[in-house]
């Protein structure tokens, strides 16, 4: 089932995806490349595959944010992201993968919830600068959701949005933040058997699909409007969420 041709395309589509939402757009919406798999694997196995390609993708994107990003930021959420992390590790090796399912499922809803709030002014962010608590807090919830979901992108947005940093000190921070809490779960993924020869097989298949979304998210940073590209990937998730719940409930 794993390498079948169909499944095999939609996972490279999800890689491409995720190449160019974390090459080039904060991360915030790359982690529906993970609920996308969920919906045609387990979830166990949708995550192990997806770490390390989204490992891939940072280090493949952090030459083009080198130093560029805000080391202050990024040590407060890394300090908040190990408790977090740790956590998350707790609950994924005691939830069963219909739990998981619909953990991965609700956080997509309500990462497009929040969106929408947003944009309609029910909430704000950046009218006031948030202090190194919130840092912290928002650190423990991408230490977790990353785990469960690879969702931290949410999370740590909420935070650095708030510093009011530029577009490029923010991807780039994103960036480092992602690579280190990537490069410290994936102790725990390994520990606990979510990664197998199998998921590793198929990482080694989709190496260039991640490079090339890599690629074009640095390039799409730098000349493409995020708007078209968050709407349909806001709908994309919204669609995949409440379908991982309904798959959980029933």
């Amino acid at each position: 089932m794993l390498f079948d041709p169909m499944n095999l395309m939609i996972i490279a589509l999800a890689v491409v995806f995720a190449g160019i939402s974390k090459g080039g757009f904060g991360s915030g919406v790359a982690f529906a490349s993970a609920s996308i798999l969920a919906l045609i694997l387990d979830p166990g196995v949708a995550l192990g595959i997806m770490l390390p390609l989204l490992m891939l993708i940072d280090v493949a994107s952090l030459p083009a944010y080198w130093r560029k990003w805000d080391w202050q930021a990024a040590r407060i959420l890394l300090v908040g992201a190990v408790p977090g992390t740790i956590v998350g590790a707790v609950f994924y090796a005691v939830a069963d993968p219909d739990a998981v399912r619909l953990l991965i499922g609700l956080v997509a809803v309500l990462f497009v919830v929040w969106q929408g709030a947003l944009k309609v002014g029910w909430i704000t962010l950046g009218t006031r600068k948030m202090g190194p608590r919130v840092g912290l807090i928002a650190g423990v919830v991408v230490g977790f959701t990353s785990f469960i979901s690879h969702a931290g992108g949410p999370a740590a947005a909420v935070y650095l949005l708030g510093q009011k940093f530029g577009k490029t000190t923010f991807q780039a921070t994103t960036v480092l933040v992602f690579w280190a809490v990537n490069l410290f779960k994936s102790f725990f993924y390994a520990s606990m058997g979510i990664f197998s020869w199998e998921t590793l097989k198929v990482d080694l298949l989709m190496i260039p699909a991640a490079l090339i979304g890599t690629w074009l998210g640095v390039k799409a940073h730098h000349v493409v409007s995020e708007r078209l590209f968050f709407r349909i990937a806001y709908v994309a998730l919204l669609l995949t969420g409440l379908k991982l719940i309904w798959d959980a409930l029933t």
